[in-house]
């Protein structure tokens, strides 16, 4: 009996399924990596929203993220496609829905490299603040 399949259409199938099984899990690797842990999640904010946060939380935004996630925080800053990552949009859903905590970890630790200067916990804490002024 005869092979149906030419073995040229067998490898290239091989080889696409294997493109799509690593990529598969290099996406899931992604996701996992951008999960704040538990005790960060669980996080609280010190500083109340207030007019003095939300300027001082404005003031670093402008200096540390408005080059990729834009004015409006929507992902569309000057850099952001220069970047290999979607940038996210701040006032999305999902990035709202995020506790302080998560969105804390997130400026601090998950997406490197995160182009930011030398900032302080504080202003972390006030950029989250000013991020939730991007809410639709």
């Amino acid at each position: 009996m005869k092979n149906r399949y030419p073995k040229q259409i067998v490898s290239k199938l091989a080889l696409i399924a294997i493109a799509f099984f690593c990529s598969f899990l290099a996406s899931a690797q992604h996701e996992s990596s951008s999960k704040a842990p538990k005790k960060a999640v669980k996080m609280k904010n010190p500083f109340p929203v207030d007019e003095y946060s939300l300027e001082r939380g404005k003031h670093s935004y402008q200096v540390d993220c408005v080059r990729c996630h834009g004015k409006e925080g929507k992902g569309d800053g000057s850099k952001s496609d220069k970047v290999n990552q979607v940038v996210s949009d701040l006032g999305s859903d999902v990035i709202q829905k995020q506790t302080d905590g998560e969105l804390f970890w997130k400026i601090s630790e998950a997406r490197r490299p995160m182009p930011l200067t030398e900032i302080t916990d504080d202003q972390r804490w006030d950029i989250v603040n000013y991020i939730r002024t991007f809410k639709k």
